[in-house]
């Protein structure tokens, strides 16, 4: 990811340096293991241990010019200081069995770090949605005005989606916590299910149950899908903010800085870049999980297609997915909510939005459903065209005035008593995320 959309922490866990490291810790973590088995001597691998250090990028990339192949470039760097008992270090392995198992380990680490800006998010869209429980404005379906809502509500919507991303991301990555060091085809023909398990343990993990010369891609799969979910969510989220930003709208308004220029040429433009970056990533992140469910499917028990696929996609959808969550909580934390615009646009439809609660009380009045439909429309379709006041039409009609309490049928009140069934749903979800 090009370091614009790149945060210093996430960046950090998919350097050439962190990496080298992680593959040092597989290394090291298998010698252990080949200790317990009683095959490598333990004066060995402590001297192995007191010497290795994790080579520099650039010293790997020397050797591999020669050797063709980053792993082996990798041994023969780290080797070059160990001295005789250098023999022992990569023994028995294959190097899927350190790439796999390392990749796994830098999953984790960003897995983690990913979660703690989910509840960053989580966090900012709930205090919002509280303090927006009660603010009114219309709903609208197929971008028509339907019914009144509250802005905290459509919030709280948010807030349930941001936990059911976080639990698909929180599978994803119990999946990822395996290695694997059963060798060339997963048969452990050079190394010992032992080392395996010894090794896993020392590093957090749990040995596959079965893997080939790879760890499936599936796995991998799982993890590029539930990062493109998240980001989907994002840009639905972010797509709302867009809408209501626009200036026949202008219910919300993104923050807005000091010395900040809106357009290089108009300098009225106040525009909702951040929400725009948010879906425009959206789609980056789609493509990755197009390529992890493509990874799935290789030759026998390995081949390479996938694996410069993986150089890219997996540090491309964490960096962006983190990125994408550090600017929606900054964009919800200082959103501009107009409350006042909300009420214009909620009256701007001439309060056709109580047609639905005009036609039950009509039903209810005893009324046939299809006559009481022909009925609210005929006044509904007039107030749209001559810009009439619908309740006004209403009171009017002595046919309908007669049937029914007209005042208790125009109750906006009537459309927010119900809120507080999600909020308390949202408080419950929130004492979850307190002592999770």
């Amino acid at each position: 990811m090009i370091p614009r959309y790149s945060r210093p922490a996430m960046s950090a866990i998919w350097s050439d340096e962190a990496k080298l490291q992680r593959w040092l810790d597989v290394e090291l973590a298998a010698l252990e293991g080949w200790v317990e088995t009683g095959a490598v001597p333990r004066e060995a691998v402590e001297t192995i241990r007191a010497r290795a250090t994790a080579p520099s990028p650039a010293r790997v990339a020397e050797i591999e010019r020669r050797t063709h192949h980053d792993v082996a470039a990798f041994v023969d760097a780290v080797a070059e200081g160990l001295g005789q008992e250098g023999r022992w270090f990569h023994y028995g392995l294959t190097s899927s069995d350190v790439l796999d198992t390392a990749l796994s380990l830098q999953i984790r680490d960003a897995g983690a770090l990913l979660l703690e800006g989910v509840d960053r998010a989580f966090a900012a869209v709930l205090a919002r949605a509280e303090e927006h429980r009660d603010t009114v404005t219309i709903g609208r379906t197929h971008g028509v005005h339907a019914e009144p809502t509250t802005f905290g509500l459509k919030l709280a919507g948010w807030a349930f989606a941001l936990d059911r991303d976080r639990g698909r991301i929180v599978a994803a990555l119990e999946g990822m916590r395996v290695g694997k060091l059963s060798g060339a085809v997963g048969t452990y023909s050079a190394a010992d299910p032992e080392v395996e398990r010894v090794a896993c343990e020392r590093l957090g993990l749990e040995p596959a149950p079965s893997s080939t010369q790879i760890l499936q891609r599936d796995r991998h799969a799982e993890v590029l899908n539930a990062l493109a979910l998240l980001a989907a969510s994002l840009e639905r989220f972010a797509l709302e903010l867009r809408h209501l930003a626009r200036t026949e709208v202008r219910e919300v308004e993104e923050p807005f800085a000091a010395g900040q220029k809106g357009s290089s040429a108009m300098p009225h433009k106040r525009n909702p870049i951040v929400a725009e970056r948010i879906c425009g990533l959206a789609r980056v992140v789609r493509g990755f999980a197009v390529t992890g469910l493509e990874n799935v499917a290789l030759w026998h028990e390995r081949d390479i297609s996938h694996s410069s696929a993986e150089r890219v996609v997996l540090p491309d959808a964490f960096l962006a997915v983190d990125y994408m969550l550090d600017r929606f909580a900054w964009l919800v934390e200082g959103l501009v909510v107009r409350a006042e615009r909300m009420r214009e646009n909620l009256d701007a439809s001439h309060r056709l939005y109580f047609s639905q609660r005009l036609l039950l009380a009509l039903v209810e009045s005893g009324l046939g459903r299809d006559e009481a439909y022909r009925l609210v429309q005929r006044h509904a379709m007039r107030a749209w065209d001559e810009g009439l006041d619908f309740p006004d039409l209403v009171r009017a009609d002595t046919e309908i005035a007669g049937r029914l309490d007209v005042d208790a049928v125009f109750d906006l009140d009537a459309y927010t008593r119900n809120v507080g069934v999600v909020f308390e749903r949202l408080e419950a979800l929130r004492r979850e995320h307190v002592h999770a």
